[in-house]
């Protein structure tokens, strides 16, 4: 007789890490997840809070970012269903060092540190899945300083959707998505205009379509590797 499908069974049936599991491990992952609706707004986490969990995204939109002393806000990334976060500031054991709130009505699993420390030491499936993971999150972090420093908004935007779009970071994104272009701003660190300005670029490029309150890619690799 098949087990009833519950919202935290359906999650993880949804994320990479969790199929690579026995059933023993799969069995206690279901029993210690908490799953949490955040409205739009809500804070998921906050900065300079105890990182008690791995975190994450179920349904959603969310953005990581965090508020220098003087007041200014840098995004770092936007995170979508299937993407999980966390996993560096709980290996170091330090505080939280940004915020993570949901952009619209989310759905969010928080995973306990005693479980999480509990896979690494059981499961080397789920080793090479964080070793993967904090690869690709420190290319795409890279490559954000790199456009930063160079002070090109284009390039920006272009990085933080390839992002979006990220298969490991962001495993069930495929290649649409339903975003406004506040939104984008928002997850970009610009306004909705300029986001605009650098989408119908991108656009030109063949790099994207641009639907009505969302965007189709259609060249993830280029997109990447934009350079105006």
């Amino acid at each position: 007789m098949s087990l009833p499908t519950t919202p935290i069974r359906q999650m993880l049936d949804k994320t990479v890490w969790a199929r690579t599991l026995d059933d023993a491990q799969r069995a206690r992952v279901e029993r210690e997840v908490v799953l949490k609706s955040v409205p739009a707004g809500g804070y998921v986490c906050s900065k300079g809070e105890p990182v008690d969990y791995w975190i994450g995204v179920n349904e959603g939109l969310l953005k990581m970012s965090s508020v220098s002393p003087e007041g200014k806000t840098v995004t770092f990334t936007g995170l979508l269903a299937g993407g999980w976060f966390g996993e560096g500031s709980l290996l170091k054991n330090e505080l939280r060092k940004y915020d993570v709130v949901a952009l619209r009505d989310s759905s969010v699993g928080y995973v306990p540190r005693a479980t999480f420390q509990w896979l690494m030491d059981s499961s080397i499936h789920f080793n090479h899945f964080l070793l993967q993971q904090l690869n690709e999150r420190l290319a795409f972090f890279i490559s954000m300083v790199a456009y930063d420093r160079m002070l090109e908004p284009d390039a920006r935007v272009a990085c933080c959707l390839a992002a979006l779009f990220n298969p490991h970071l962001n495993p069930a994104s495929g290649r649409e998505l339903q975003i406004s272009q506040e939104e984008i701003g928002y997850l970009c660190g610009t306004s909705r205009q300029r986001a605009n300005q650098a989408l119908q670029l991108l656009e030109k490029a063949g790099l994207l379509k641009v639907d009505y309150g969302g965007i189709t890619i259609l060249d993830l690799e280029g997109l990447r590797r934009f350079q105006p």
